[in-house]
């Protein structure tokens, strides 16, 4: 269990499966991709044709809430193991009129049937990672209509139908996502109803082959004239009720008819004149912001993205932080998660004294915040207004749980693997609670505005990336696109949310090509156990609005199939 959860960034929101990007030294770079620049609205996300779809969303008047969703639509088609309305969705929205950020919660929670003593009485320790077992009831669909319903101005029709075009006519998959395909192809041929859906002959599509979807298609058409409502409470729903029961899942039509997103307020940090913000727990965003107040300390400019310190106080400011997150992150709803304290500048400064800049930490414990009283994809849309998404989405492990329900055309997720089964544990398993979330949105703002909309893919990767993106362009200078692309060190073997204890040697350094030697050999020095690999999880988009100029900067590095789309 411990080494499969060691590699949850790679099983879960897609590690590029296909030849390896540029190798570089850790600085600002080129890489063959530009910044991406227009002056009236752009989209960012990691397949072109979804990209697309959302840039002609805002063409003909849409704005970036539809944008979102539209582009988050094709994806759940073009990108199936990665995303789809089998999952979830979080989001951190900017409104023009208002000028305030929203942020929404549109994540599932367990069935009314889950309990720690069902799991008991199987003789199960762990919630299954794959199978009915690992269900949650999927957010996405009445994330979407939430979105919609408060900030949209067109109908679900409007937004849907372009994808709906593409899944009846063929859309063709491209070189990352076909990695992806091949890669899952033996667990989608473990059931009718998934191979009949994403394997053509038994094969998973390969690059460049047209693929169709017309399950999802129908499925499609009935949220675009029923909306979502045909999947909490008609026709969709019954469809899934009747195949948990078939597949002796715990789903209920009461697990659909009483889910509802959240509204939440976003929370944040200051670095270095910016506000970071990110979603409060069930997910991990605060666990950037953290880290963010852990090394703000420093003069991380000085040191320069070669410095081995630099990354030795990254690499400490994650275990420390991990450490917390595995103790403390759940559901707020139904369990006292500590976020006011967590992310105080107090907390920080006592935890900092906790790193040794000759050693690496192997003791990790979690700290205690009161004594200092203080598979997924993403998507980031502006439009000419200046309204702002920063969106996230995903099913968890590649297609999920491994199961489609009947015609439906998508994969249920497998969120709920993410529960703790003990009874002290604050992520322990109830009924109706949303578990622990690896997902989570990004946006920065600067004197009160919108500056900069971004995410990074990759499971526990996610806080790892964002606070390495953005040390990139705010302490090392590098723009929106190097600063995605330069080289990333990803550390696995923390404690988890689920109760699995840390490494006792201190985990394991992942170092992606261009980090060089010399780096390597002084953190091997101080006691970290490194390890060289093609690429780490994710994938990252993002778009920074100029200041002095309005204009729209985008990027998306290689990891991914993406791009950037403006007009």
């Amino acid at each position: 269990m411990m080494k499969s959860l060691a590699c949850l960034a790679l099983l879960c929101c897609g590690l590029r499966m296909a030849q390896a990007g540029p190798r570089h030294e850790s600085k600002p770079f080129r890489t063959g991709r530009s910044v991406v620049m227009a002056p009236h609205g752009m989209v960012a996300t990691s397949h072109p044709l979804a990209a697309q779809v959302g840039l002609d969303i805002l063409k003909k008047g849409g704005n970036a809430i539809d944008a979102a969703i539209a582009t988050n639509a094709a994806l759940g088609l073009m990108e199936p193991m990665s995303c789809g309305i089998g999952g979830d969705l979080f989001a951190i929205v900017w409104d023009a009129k208002t000028k305030k950020l929203y942020g929404l919660n549109a994540s599932g929670r367990s069935p009314y049937k889950a309990t720690r003593k069902y799991f008991a009485d199987k003789g199960m320790k762990n919630i299954p990672t794959l199978g009915p077992l690992s269900w949650s009831v999927p957010g996405c669909v009445d994330g979407w209509a939430t979105l919609r319903k408060r900030f949209g101005k067109l109908s679900m029709k409007e937004i849907l139908t372009p994808t709906i075009q593409y899944a009846e006519n063929g859309f063709p998959v491209t070189e990352v996502i076909a990695g992806y395909w091949r890669a899952a192809q033996k667990k989608l041929s473990q059931h009718a109803d998934t191979a009949k859906t994403y394997l053509i002959g038994g094969r998973a599509p390969r690059k460049g082959k047209t693929n169709k979807n017309p399950y999802l298609a129908k499925t499609y058409r009935a949220l675009a004239k029923d909306g979502r409502d045909a999947f909490y409470k008609g026709q969709l729903a019954r469809a899934m009720g009747s195949f948990s029961e078939k597949m002796g899942g715990l789903f209920s039509m009461k697990d659909f008819t009483d889910h509802t997103s959240t509204w939440v307020e976003p929370v944040s940090t200051t670095y270095r004149g910016h506000r970071i913000w990110e979603l409060p727990p069930n997910g991990q965003g605060i666990a950037a912001l953290q880290m963010l107040n852990l090394l703000e300390d420093y003069d991380l400019k000085k040191l320069g993205p070669k410095s081995p310190d630099w990354w030795h106080l990254f690499l400490e400011s994650k275990k420390l932080t991990f450490e917390d997150r595995a103790k403390y992150y759940a559901d707020p709803e139904m369990a006292d998660v500590p976020v006011k304290e967590l992310i105080s500048k107090k907390y920080a400064k006592k935890r900092r004294q906790l790193i040794d800049m000759k050693k690496a930490i192997t003791d990790l414990k979690a700290g205690d915040p009161k004594l200092g009283k203080a598979d997924t994809i993403y998507l980031s849309v502006v439009d000419k207004d200046r309204n702002c998404v920063s969106l996230i989405q995903s099913t968890y492990y590649g297609f999920g749980s491994g199961l489609v329900p009947g015609d439906l055309g998508f994969t249920l997720q497998n969120r709920g693997t993410l529960f703790a089964l003990q009874d002290d544990h604050l992520n322990r398993l109830e009924p109706h609670k949303r578990p622990f979330h690896t997902i989570i949105p990004a946006m920065v703002t600067k004197d009160d505005k919108p500056w900069f909309v971004f995410g990074v893919m990759g499971g526990d990767m996610q806080p790892q990336g964002h606070v390495q993106v953005l040390v990139n362009l705010i302490d090392f200078g590098m723009d929106v696109q190097q600063a995605g692309e330069a080289s990333r060190m990803e550390h696995v073997g923390s404690s988890t949310p689920t109760g699995i204890s840390a490494d006792k040697k201190g985990g394991v350094v992942r170092v992606e090509p261009g980090i060089s030697a010399k780096i390597i050999a002084e953190l091997k020095k101080r006691g970290h156990i490194i390890r060289r690999v093609e690429r780490n999880g994710g994938g990252y988009q993002g778009i920074l609005i100029d200041p002095k100029t309005n204009m729209l900067h985008g990027g998306s590095e290689y990891r991914k199939d993406g791009m950037a789309v403006g007009y």
